[in-house]
C-alpha cells in the first residue's frame, strides 16, 4: 500500500508522534503486514510517503484491516482532518529488482497512455530497472501497480476521499546523491513520457521511520 500526503502544519508534530507510537503500532499487528515505513520529502510537497508491505494483497481488503479502519482510536479521530491531498493505492508487485531498502527513495507516479501499457511494461522491467540497483550508490527498484480498489471506510470519511494511484516507482539506495541522479538521467519525466506514461509526477524521500512485524513481537 502506497499513500503520499500532507499534513496541516501545526499538526505535524503531534502527526509524527502519533504515527510512530499508535499508528504503526496498530497496522503491524494486523495479520499480513510486514513492514511499514515512513518517508519526509527532502524538498517541495507532498511532505510525506508511507509505505507498507504486505504478505499477500488480499491483506489490505481483509476483516481485520477493515475493522480497525471501520473503528478508529479516538486518538486516529483527532488526526484524520488534518491530512490533505492523500493518495492511497493498493498496488501489486509488478517487477523488483536489488536487495534491501536505502534510507533515500525517489518515487514516480503516472498512468500509462492509451494503448501504450505493453510498450511501458516491457521498457521498464527488461530494459531500465534490472540494471539499476548495481549502480553506485543504489539498493533497490520497484514497480508498483493498482491491484485492488480501496472501500470507503470511517478513516476516509474523516479526512475524505482519497485520489488513487495507478503506476509507481520506486527506487532506493544508500546515497541521496546518486538517487537524485536518477531524476536527471534515465529515470525522468522526460524518459517515461517518451516511452508511453503520462502524468508522471517525481518526488525524493528520507526515511524517516519503520517497524515490521517482527518488531511488535519482541
Amino acid at each position: 500500500m502506497l499513500l503520499t500526503f500532507d499534513i496541516v502544519e501545526e499538526a505535524i508534530a503531534e502527526h509524527d508522534d502519533w504515527h510512530t507510537h499508535e499508528h504503526l503500532p496498530e497496522r503491524l499487528s494486523i495479520p499480513g503486514f510486514l513492514r511499514g515505513t515512513r518517508w519526509v520529502a527532502t524538498s517541495g510537497t507532498p511532505r510525506y510517503m508511507v509505505l507498507y508491505e504486505v504478505e499477500r494483497l488480499d491483506t489490505l481488503a481483509s476483516p481485520a484491516y477493515l475493522e480497525r479502519l471501520n473503528n478508529p482510536s479516538p486518538w486516529t479521530q483527532k488526526m484524520m482532518p488534518h491530512y490533505r491531498g492523500m493518495t492511497r493505492g493498493l498496488c501489486s508487485v509488478a517487477s523488483s529488482h536489488g536487495h534491501g531498502m536505502g534510507h533515500s527513495g525517489l518515487l514516480f507516479r503516472f498512468k500509462p497512455g492509451v494503448g501504450k501499457e505493453a510498450l511501458l511494461e516491457s521498457w521498464l522491467t527488461q530494459d531500465l530497472l534490472p540494471g539499476l540497483p548495481e549502480r553506485r550508490g543504489l539498493s533497490s527498484v520497484h514497480l508498483l501497480r493498482s491491484g485492488l480498489t480501496p472501500e470507503m471506510t470511517a478513516e476516509q470519511r474523516i479526512r475524505g476521499a482519497d485520489t488513487g494511484v495507478d503506476w509507481a516507482l520506486l527506487a532506493t539506495g544508500f546515497d541521496r546523491a546518486a538517487v537524485a541522479g536518477l531524476a536527471n538521467g534515465d529515470l525522468n519525466a522526460s524518459a517515461l513520457a517518451q516511452h508511453g506514461a503520462t502524468e508522471a509526477v517525481g518526488m525524493s524521500f528520507e526515511a524517516a521511520h519503520s517497524l515490521t512485524a517482527a518488531d511488535m513481537r519482541v
